[in-house]
């Protein structure tokens, strides 16, 4: 049984009369990726912001390592370490001086430690070049080191692949899932990328409108997407196709194009759809089945319309 490190009980937000955050609640344990997912606007900065200290909360827990954030306000926060949206740091000095100032600010960090948490993010043979220099990549590798520097147990990143190239974001990932499952540490991410999350997360929230639709694993998103079978039909008759087909296939009818159309149907029921269009003279060039995605699945748990990257 893994340990809880992060407890979020009906938690609450409004700015003016606009409600944010509408009494989500979720846990976060030791050793996992979780991804926070949603469109922008859906509230998961503001969530990580009342997370890391600050925001304050109109309502509800937020619970770091056992402690509760608003009765054991410094002990809860040094467990805490993290990213939202960019890294704070000195562009003239160099990564090694940003990190060693960083350091004082909790005890017990030596220089081995700062060497152990540069090796880990890739960078401890750039440490002594002038931040200025470094890339966007390598100033995220640099800011996650500050994060971990005091070894914390839960680690918050909003949306920290923005702005990097593909290597960026792989190494990110691949640091972050070796955090997790080598060191134990419980990490969040948020993220308006499915396919990201994907490839990075073991769960993920889904949060739309400020409120939780849901928690899955990677695995669930991944099986629901499966039960949604799509077949593309090619025609060059997809509008008549379409009304043949819609008084028994009517919700399953999707996208129609000058290649065909695409329907939604179960895999034994596609002979009889051929022999139906055939029968009534539509010209057919093939049947090609869809692979369902995880936006498949995402869409299916939020019900749809969330404009999705």
């Amino acid at each position: 049984m893994m340990d809880t490190i992060l407890q979020i009980r009906q938690l609450e937000k409004s700015f003016g009369r606009r409600k944010i955050i509408d009494k989500i609640s979720f846990d976060v344990q030791a050793g996992e990726v979780f991804g926070f997912l949603g469109p922008n606007g859906a509230g998961k900065t503001t969530t990580l912001k009342m997370v890391m200290g600050f925001l304050q909360p109109d309502g509800g827990d937020i619970v770091i390592n056992g402690f509760d954030l608003k009765r054991h306000y410094e002990t809860a926060m040094g467990s805490l370490g993290g990213i939202v949206e960019n890294p704070e740091l000195y562009q003239d000095l160099s990564g090694r001086v940003n990190l060693k100032m960083y350091a004082r600010l909790h005890d017990g960090v030596t220089n081995d430690r700062i060497m152990e948490v540069a090796a880990m993010v890739g960078m401890q043979g750039r440490l002594d070049e002038k931040v200025k220099k470094y890339s966007l990549g390598m100033k995220q590798r640099i800011g996650l080191a500050q994060a971990l520097l005091h070894r914390p147990k839960l680690l918050i990143l909003d949306e920290p692949t923005n702005g990097l190239d593909p290597a960026g974001i792989r190494e990110l990932r691949d640091i972050l899932k070796r955090l997790a499952h080598e060191e134990h540490v419980a990490v969040v991410v948020s993220s308006h990328l499915l396919s990201e999350m994907q490839l990075m997360c073991d769960r993920v929230a889904i949060i739309h409108l400020g409120r939780l639709l849901g928690v899955r694993t990677i695995r669930e998103l991944t099986d629901l997407s499966r039960q949604t079978t799509v077949y593309r039909i090619l025609t060059p008759e997809a509008q008549a196709a379409a009304e043949i087909l819609r008084p028994a296939y009517g919700e399953g009818i999707g996208e129609l194009s000058e290649q065909g159309l695409d329907l939604e149907v179960a895999t034994d029921r596609v002979p009889a759809v051929i022999r139906l269009l055939a029968m009534k003279g539509v010209d057919l060039y093939g049947v090609t089945r869809l692979e369902s995605s995880l936006e498949d699945a995402f869409l299916q748990v939020t019900g749809g319309g969330l404009n999705i990257e």
